[in-house]
């Protein structure tokens, strides 16, 4: 077993880790990375990086990477199960935002961080098949150990002066933390998604919601790469119903399932603008996942160790928000470490800074977020709208919702225009 010491160790080389290596070579910290898996690999389908999080990321220098592998979302859309339209609004540049909203592959993403890192701290700073085991955070120095999750071999012993967990909503240190607090928290809702070369369809860079609280489809473009090369979008597609019970065992997450598990309900969704079966028959492996969180903790530093991303505030994928609130958390914390006197001041200040407005975000998507205008469109008007939405829905409400959503998520337009 290997011995380390590194001033920051980072348990997680996922999106929230990555980005935090990122920073520390940015603002002059010490870091390694420590990822438990043993080879990495472009896993996933699309994500949204909000203004606020791709503001960020333009501030390490990889705007014009995401711009070539993604697509900047032009238009945020809801509609109703009829296909009918409830609320459209603009969003990135074109909504006015000094940065662009970008639709990405998750794998892409990951990569285009992987590698950036590699090359800005060096591979000996990327430590794969390492597995946070234990730790040891209340002295002048926080101990860990590392094991190889394969062979359960201890692989590494690490000194540091802080230990950041960003090991996702099944966070070990967050376990070791928090002992009693079992499986995340199930929302009686399973997505399925997939991802398929199809027809630009609506503005041709619009990311639509279509349904309510019990089925929804979400659907939207993700590489730019696809489209100059095909005239198609490589589409990302996610097809949500209820699906009452206990939180699944944690090795049913992300499993491959036949589309017939969920393609049943969605049969009727043909629209002159967008044919949801067809696209769900193309769409090639179907990945299923429960919608899951937990909820919101009282503290997350113990001593010298602190958790980050999902590891502090996993929240249902409403909003576009889980990857874009993990980017926020590494600036945070960076500039925390960097102008603050020691550690335990910083963590304070990191604390105080993102802990409560995590919490807020994470209840606002358990009540639906902005995605509640399908909800209110479905509970007032059943059976479709005769002219238009605002039979049921004032145009003042549907602004307040979408209002209120980005300026508790810190991504309304004077928040983000206003840092630089």
């Amino acid at each position: 077993m290997i011995n380390l010491k590194t001033r920051l160790a980072i348990a997680g080389g996922g999106i929230g880790g990555l980005v935090l290596a990122l920073q520390c070579h940015k603002h002059g910290i010490d870091c390694t990375v420590f990822e438990a898996v043993e080879k990495l690999e472009p896993l996933g389908v699309g994500i949204n990086l909000l203004p606020h999080s791709v503001r960020i990321l333009a501030g390490l220098g990889l705007l014009e990477d995401l711009k070539s592998l993604g697509v900047e979302t032009a238009e945020l859309a809801y509609f109703n199960k009829h296909g009918q339209a409830i609320w459209r609004e603009p969003r990135g540049i074109a909504a006015g935002y000094d940065y662009p909203q970008i639709s990405i592959h998750r794998g892409e993403l990951h990569f285009l961080l992987l590698r950036h890192a590699v090359e800005r701290l060096g591979a000996e700073r990327i430590r794969t098949g390492h597995a946070i085991k234990r730790f040891d955070a209340g002295g002048d120095r926080a101990h860990a150990v590392f094991e190889n999750r394969r062979t359960g071999a201890e692989v590494a012993e690490v000194d540091a002066d802080l230990i950041v967990a960003a090991d996702g909503i099944h966070s070990t240190v967050r376990a070791l933390l928090y002992p009693g607090e079992g499986p995340p928290r199930y929302s009686g809702r399973v997505l399925w998604r997939g991802a398929c070369v199809w027809p630009p369809f609506l503005t041709g860079r619009s990311m639509m919601q279509a349904g309510h609280a019990n089925q929804k489809a979400v659907i939207y473009p993700i590489s730019r790469k696809v489209f100059e090369e095909t005239g198609n979008n490589l589409t990302n597609w996610i097809m949500e119903l209820a699906v009452p019970g206990d939180t699944p065992p944690r090795q049913d997450w992300s499993k491959v399932v036949d589309k017939s598990v969920f393609a049943g309900p969605f049969a009727g969704w043909k629209w002159d603008w967008l044919d949801v079966p067809a696209l769900i028959e193309a769409g090639g492996t179907a990945y299923e996942y429960p919608m899951c969180d937990r909820d919101p903790l009282p503290r997350w530093s113990f001593g010298r160790v602190t958790l980050l991303g999902d590891a502090a505030h996993p929240m249902y994928p409403i909003g576009s928000n889980g990857a874009s609130q993990a980017i926020l958390d590494t600036e945070s914390l960076a500039a925390a470490l960097t102008g603050e006197r020691d550690v335990p001041a910083a963590l304070a200040r990191y604390e105080a800074e993102r802990r409560e407005a995590t919490a807020k975000i994470v209840l606002a998507n358990r009540g639906n977020g902005p995605d509640q205008v399908m909800q209110l469109a479905e509970e007032r008007a059943p059976d479709g709208f005769r002219t238009d939405v605002y039979e049921a829905i004032s145009r003042a409400e549907l602004e307040e919702i979408s209002a209120r959503y980005k300026q508790t998520a810190g991504f309304a337009k004077a928040q983000v225009n206003a840092r630089q």
